[in-house]
């Protein structure tokens, strides 16, 4: 039986789905800036490349510093690339994702907290060292037992063991606990190598879907907004009292 969720964080709780990339390109568009999708994605992938290698993001960063970091790093490679930018659509440009995010979490906490009380939740996220600021910061910290955060304990995903960190955690057969994320590559795949179950938040990957000659879907099930997971729990948990009914 589903005895504990691990939850993956950035593109599953605080955008509902939707990659960080994509929200990011919209607010490109949004204000103006006069850039391409393809040298934009160039760009996204320097910024995250850059917070990831150097210690950019400190400890005590708020979300909205996060992403003006982010942003910054961006432009820093489109400004090498020739293109000349407003530097103030980088406040812009982190204001509006932060006030979505702050949306998109605040619609997802009251399902965390009611989770929180039926499961233990543990957080595993590739993320910047900042992570128990900003869940502190969106009000939804304290619905986690333990925060496993790529930058702080040195494994980041797609390695399963960072989500084998979370097992331990929990003290939990891995066929007991179930894997909540938005990413097919990094979520989903390296969970079930370890017997987790999956459930796949598939809303809008960038490039993250399974590849050509694969089966469609390593998912055990799979979501296309986070309001539906309890049923979607639900769902998971009758299929293992079946199957467990069947065998005896």
């Amino acid at each position: 039986m589903i005895k504990g969720l691990l939850f993956d964080y950035g593109g599953t709780i605080d955008t509902n789905g939707l990659h960080w990339g994509g929200v990011l390109w919209a607010r490109y568009q949004k204000y103006g800036v006069p850039v391409d999708q393809a040298t934009f994605n160039k760009a996204y992938a320097f910024g995250e490349r850059a917070l990831a290698i150097h210690p950019i993001v400190k400890p005590n960063h708020t979300f909205y510093e996060v992403l003006a970091l982010k942003t910054e790093q961006q432009f820093k490679f489109l400004a090498e690339a020739g293109f000349e930018l407003d530097q103030s659509a980088i406040q812009a440009i982190a204001g509006d994702c932060n006030e979505f995010a702050r949306q998109t979490v605040a619609e997802a906490t009251p399902i965390l907290r009611t989770l929180a009380e039926q499961y233990p939740l543990v957080m595993v996220s590739n993320f910047y060292g900042n992570l128990n600021t900003v869940l502190e910061e969106f009000g939804i910290r304290s619905c986690f037992k333990t925060v496993i955060e790529s930058a702080v304990v040195g494994v980041r995903k797609p390695d399963p063991a960072i989500y084998q960190l979370g097992l331990d955690y929990l003290q939990l057969p891995a066929q007991n606990t179930v894997v909540i994320g938005d990413s097919y590559t990094k979520d989903i795949r390296p969970a079930s190598q370890l017997g987790c179950r999956t459930l796949w938040l598939n809303v809008a990957g960038w490039e993250d879907t399974p590849q050509s000659g694969e089966t469609a879907s390593e998912a055990d099930a799979e979501m296309t907004d986070f309001a539906q997971l309890p049923e979607q729990l639900s769902r998971l948990t009758a299929k293992a009292a079946q199957i467990i009914s069947d065998y005896q």
